[in-house]
């Protein structure tokens, strides 16, 4: 039982288109949130840490109203 022609190339034809669907089907996500936790407000030690103070008196809530 031979193959014909066409079929064989319809085959390989759809084999390629297969392939080509898949490569192009590949996507990679950039998430680019400054902190994991966005939305919730960070603790007064982490901001101080980031900000490179000594202190996190600056940062806690109880003394926002001081400055």
């Amino acid at each position: 039982m031979q193959t014909s022609k066409i079929t064989r190339i319809a085959v390989v034809a759809l084999v390629l288109l297969f392939l080509v669907l898949s490569v192009i089907s590949c996507s990679t996500h950039v998430h680019t949130h400054s902190h994991p936790t966005s939305g919730k407000k960070i603790p007064p030690g982490q901001a101080k840490k980031m900000n490179g103070d000594q202190s996190a008196k600056a940062y806690a809530p109880g003394q926002q109203k001081k400055r």
